[in-house]
Protein backbone atom coordinates (compact mmCIF):
# COMPACT_ATOMS: atom_id res chain seq x y z
CA UNK A 1 0.00 0.00 0.00
CA UNK A 2 2.85 2.48 0.80
CA UNK A 3 4.54 1.66 -2.75
CA UNK A 4 1.05 1.77 -4.61
CA UNK A 5 0.66 5.78 -2.71
CA UNK A 6 4.23 6.84 -3.43
CA UNK A 7 3.76 6.21 -7.18
CA UNK A 8 0.32 8.07 -7.14
CA UNK A 9 2.20 10.69 -5.52
CA UNK A 10 4.94 10.34 -8.08
CA UNK A 11 2.56 10.44 -11.46
CA UNK A 12 0.30 13.28 -9.42
CA UNK A 13 -2.57 11.56 -9.10
CA UNK A 14 -5.34 13.06 -6.86
CA UNK A 15 -8.81 11.41 -6.01
CA UNK A 16 -11.79 13.70 -5.46
CA UNK A 17 -13.18 10.71 -2.97
CA UNK A 18 -11.18 7.96 -0.76
CA UNK A 19 -13.33 4.94 0.43
CA UNK A 20 -12.40 2.67 2.80
CA UNK A 21 -13.86 -1.00 3.70
CA UNK A 22 -12.41 -3.72 5.50
CA UNK A 23 -8.69 -3.20 6.88
CA UNK A 24 -6.56 -6.23 8.02
CA UNK A 25 -5.16 -4.40 10.62
CA UNK A 26 -3.78 -1.48 12.83
CA UNK A 27 -0.45 -1.09 10.14
CA UNK A 28 -3.82 -0.63 7.59
CA UNK A 29 -5.30 1.58 9.13
CA UNK A 30 -2.42 3.96 9.43
CA UNK A 31 -1.36 3.63 5.45
CA UNK A 32 -5.16 4.68 4.86
CA UNK A 33 -4.44 7.95 7.00
CA UNK A 34 -1.57 8.43 4.53
CA UNK A 35 -3.34 8.14 1.67
CA UNK A 36 -6.39 10.30 2.30
CA UNK A 37 -3.39 12.82 3.39
CA UNK A 38 -1.07 12.70 0.58
CA UNK A 39 -3.67 11.73 -2.42
CA UNK A 40 -6.73 13.62 -1.91
CA UNK A 41 -7.44 16.44 -4.08
CA UNK A 42 -8.12 20.30 -1.87
CA UNK A 43 -11.82 18.69 -1.31
CA UNK A 44 -11.60 15.27 -1.35
CA UNK A 45 -14.68 13.46 0.12
CA UNK A 46 -13.25 10.86 3.22
CA UNK A 47 -15.53 8.01 3.53
CA UNK A 48 -14.88 5.30 6.10
CA UNK A 49 -16.32 1.60 6.38
CA UNK A 50 -15.48 0.77 9.80
CA UNK A 51 -15.87 -2.85 8.66
CA UNK A 52 -14.86 -4.63 12.53
CA UNK A 53 -17.96 -6.15 13.89
CA UNK A 54 -21.50 -7.15 13.93
CA UNK A 55 -23.83 -9.10 15.91
CA UNK A 56 -22.17 -7.75 19.10
CA UNK A 57 -18.97 -9.48 18.21
CA UNK A 58 -15.87 -7.74 16.03
CA UNK A 59 -14.48 -10.02 13.62
CA UNK A 60 -11.86 -12.49 14.26
CA UNK A 61 -8.67 -11.13 14.75
CA UNK A 62 -9.37 -7.76 15.73
CA UNK A 63 -9.03 -6.25 19.27
CA UNK A 64 -9.18 -3.01 21.38
CA UNK A 65 -6.02 -1.65 19.73
CA UNK A 66 -7.62 -2.08 16.55
CA UNK A 67 -11.23 -0.16 17.41
CA UNK A 68 -8.91 2.64 18.95
CA UNK A 69 -7.24 2.92 15.43
CA UNK A 70 -10.17 3.38 13.66
CA UNK A 71 -11.87 5.92 15.97
CA UNK A 72 -8.94 8.13 14.73
CA UNK A 73 -9.22 7.06 11.05
CA UNK A 74 -13.38 7.59 11.53
CA UNK A 75 -12.32 11.01 13.28
CA UNK A 76 -10.70 12.01 9.80
CA UNK A 77 -13.17 11.12 7.76
CA UNK A 78 -16.29 13.00 5.95
CA UNK A 79 -18.59 10.10 6.20
CA UNK A 80 -18.36 6.80 8.25
CA UNK A 81 -21.19 3.91 7.26
CA UNK A 82 -21.06 1.72 10.76
CA UNK A 83 -23.65 -0.75 11.88
CA UNK A 84 -24.54 -0.89 15.46
CA UNK A 85 -22.30 -3.25 16.57
CA UNK A 86 -19.75 -1.23 14.84
CA UNK A 87 -20.69 1.82 16.44
CA UNK A 88 -21.11 0.35 20.11
CA UNK A 89 -17.31 -0.45 19.80
CA UNK A 90 -16.41 3.24 18.68
CA UNK A 91 -17.96 4.99 21.36
CA UNK A 92 -17.28 2.40 24.84
CA UNK A 93 -21.31 2.14 24.38
CA UNK A 94 -23.39 -1.72 25.63
CA UNK A 95 -24.50 -3.21 22.43
CA UNK A 96 -27.96 -3.74 22.52
CA UNK A 97 -30.37 -5.72 20.22
CA UNK A 98 -33.18 -4.25 21.37
CA UNK A 99 -33.33 -0.73 21.85
CA UNK A 100 -35.12 2.57 21.08
CA UNK A 101 -34.52 6.45 19.52
CA UNK A 102 -32.80 7.49 22.64
CA UNK A 103 -30.27 4.98 22.50
CA UNK A 104 -29.72 5.48 18.22
CA UNK A 105 -29.24 9.33 18.91
CA UNK A 106 -26.94 8.71 21.86
CA UNK A 107 -24.76 6.43 19.29
CA UNK A 108 -24.63 9.01 17.15
CA UNK A 109 -23.66 12.09 18.93
CA UNK A 110 -20.85 10.27 20.25
CA UNK A 111 -19.41 9.09 16.87
CA UNK A 112 -20.07 12.58 16.02
CA UNK A 113 -17.84 13.50 18.52
CA UNK A 114 -15.28 11.57 17.39
CA UNK A 115 -15.12 14.22 14.66
CA UNK A 116 -16.97 13.05 11.66
CA UNK A 117 -20.03 15.02 11.26
CA UNK A 118 -21.96 13.07 8.61
CA UNK A 119 -23.01 8.86 9.74
CA UNK A 120 -24.68 6.89 7.69
CA UNK A 121 -25.80 4.24 10.20
CA UNK A 122 -27.20 0.90 9.05
CA UNK A 123 -29.25 -1.32 10.64
CA UNK A 124 -31.55 0.24 12.55
CA UNK A 125 -34.99 -1.17 13.11
CA UNK A 126 -38.09 -0.08 15.13
CA UNK A 127 -40.38 -1.65 13.69
CA UNK A 128 -40.77 -5.63 13.37
CA UNK A 129 -39.93 -6.80 10.05
CA UNK A 130 -38.36 -3.28 8.94
CA UNK A 131 -35.12 -2.02 9.53
CA UNK A 132 -33.37 1.14 7.74
CA UNK A 133 -30.62 3.62 7.61
CA UNK A 134 -30.42 6.89 9.83
CA UNK A 135 -28.33 9.47 8.21
CA UNK A 136 -26.98 12.32 10.19
CA UNK A 137 -25.76 15.38 9.13
CA UNK A 138 -24.04 18.07 11.28
CA UNK A 139 -26.97 17.26 13.92
CA UNK A 140 -29.43 16.54 11.51
CA UNK A 141 -31.46 13.24 11.52
CA UNK A 142 -33.12 11.87 8.94
CA UNK A 143 -34.48 8.33 8.68
CA UNK A 144 -34.84 5.87 5.86
CA UNK A 145 -37.51 1.98 7.15
CA UNK A 146 -37.78 -0.34 3.90
CA UNK A 147 -37.91 -3.90 4.25
CA UNK A 148 -36.24 -6.52 5.94
CA UNK A 149 -35.88 -9.62 4.23
CA UNK A 150 -35.58 -12.76 5.76
CA UNK A 151 -32.58 -13.73 4.75
CA UNK A 152 -29.10 -12.43 4.43
CA UNK A 153 -26.07 -12.50 2.24
CA UNK A 154 -22.38 -12.23 2.91
CA UNK A 155 -21.00 -8.94 1.35
CA UNK A 156 -24.42 -7.15 1.57
CA UNK A 157 -22.29 -4.11 3.38
CA UNK A 158 -20.17 -3.72 1.25
CA UNK A 159 -22.48 -3.39 -1.45
CA UNK A 160 -24.51 -0.88 0.49
CA UNK A 161 -21.11 1.00 0.94
CA UNK A 162 -20.29 1.20 -2.49
CA UNK A 163 -23.31 2.10 -3.84
CA UNK A 164 -23.63 4.68 -1.41
CA UNK A 165 -20.77 6.33 -2.35
CA UNK A 166 -21.10 6.15 -5.70
CA UNK A 167 -24.02 8.13 -5.41
CA UNK A 168 -22.43 10.49 -3.67
CA UNK A 169 -20.04 11.36 -5.74
CA UNK A 170 -21.91 11.78 -8.66
CA UNK A 171 -23.94 14.69 -6.82
CA UNK A 172 -26.76 13.05 -5.01
CA UNK A 173 -27.21 14.44 -1.41
CA UNK A 174 -26.71 11.82 1.58
CA UNK A 175 -29.78 11.12 2.47
CA UNK A 176 -30.81 10.65 -1.43
CA UNK A 177 -27.43 8.31 -1.68
CA UNK A 178 -28.38 6.61 1.23
CA UNK A 179 -31.52 5.43 0.08
CA UNK A 180 -30.37 4.43 -3.17
CA UNK A 181 -27.87 2.16 -1.67
CA UNK A 182 -30.62 0.81 0.71
CA UNK A 183 -32.92 -0.28 -2.22
CA UNK A 184 -30.09 -1.24 -4.25
CA UNK A 185 -28.75 -3.67 -1.04
CA UNK A 186 -32.72 -5.38 -0.83
CA UNK A 187 -33.08 -5.81 -5.25
CA UNK A 188 -29.56 -7.67 -4.57
CA UNK A 189 -30.53 -10.16 -1.47
CA UNK A 190 -33.60 -10.85 -3.88
CA UNK A 191 -31.77 -11.72 -6.68
CA UNK A 192 -29.68 -13.93 -4.84
CA UNK A 193 -32.68 -15.38 -2.35
CA UNK A 194 -34.24 -16.97 -6.25
CA UNK A 195 -31.58 -19.36 -6.71
CA UNK A 196 -31.95 -22.02 -3.90
CA UNK A 197 -28.29 -23.50 -4.15
CA UNK A 198 -26.55 -19.98 -3.74
CA UNK A 199 -24.58 -20.25 -0.36
CA UNK A 200 -22.50 -17.23 -0.54
CA UNK A 201 -22.04 -13.37 -1.50
CA UNK A 202 -25.02 -11.71 -3.08
CA UNK A 203 -25.47 -11.64 -6.64
CA UNK A 204 -25.38 -8.05 -6.95
CA UNK A 205 -24.59 -7.71 -10.82
CA UNK A 206 -28.56 -9.13 -11.00
CA UNK A 207 -28.97 -5.77 -9.98
CA UNK A 208 -26.85 -3.08 -11.65
CA UNK A 209 -29.69 -2.63 -14.15
CA UNK A 210 -31.85 -1.66 -10.97
CA UNK A 211 -28.99 0.62 -9.76
CA UNK A 212 -28.46 2.32 -12.95
CA UNK A 213 -32.14 3.66 -13.62
CA UNK A 214 -31.78 4.96 -9.74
Amino acid sequence: MPAIKDHWVKENIKFDAVYTGYLGSTKQIEYVADIFAANGTENCIKIVDPAMADNGKLYPGFDTEFVDAMKKLCGEADYIIPNITESAFLTDMEYREEYDKKYIDTLLEKLAALGCKNIILSGVSYTQGKTGIVVYENGTYSYYEHDKLPNSCHGTGDIYASAFVGALVRGKKAFDAAKIAADYTVECIKATAEEENHWYGAKFEKAIPYLVSR
